[in-house]
């Protein structure tokens, strides 16, 4: 988990909250180790064929999605500033 936080930047209790979720939707599987609990897909062959149709897609919309104004590279940044201002 700790790779995880890193990696995302977000909270161990936020990162284990939805780890619980996907575990408690059968998306992953944990195993202990020690102190450690170690994450796994459940169905990694179906990730794929999802991660596949993810390609398919952004390949029939071109750079649509990276150059969207609220959601692309820069979008994101804009949106992030704009949801710290409206508290």
């Amino acid at each position: 988990m700790v790779d995880l936080t890193t990696h995302l930047g977000l909270a161990q209790s936020t990162v284990s909250k939805h780890l619980a979720c996907l575990r408690d939707c059968g998306l992953v599987t944990v195993r202990v180790e020690g102190r450690a609990s170690v994450f796994s897909l459940a169905h990694p062959e179906a990730l794929m064929d999802v991660l596949a149709a993810a390609e398919r897609l952004l390949g029939l919309t071109g750079d649509a999605v990276a150059l969207c104004p609220v959601y692309g590279v820069d979008g994101a940044a804009t949106a992030a500033h704009a949801a710290g201002n409206a508290s």
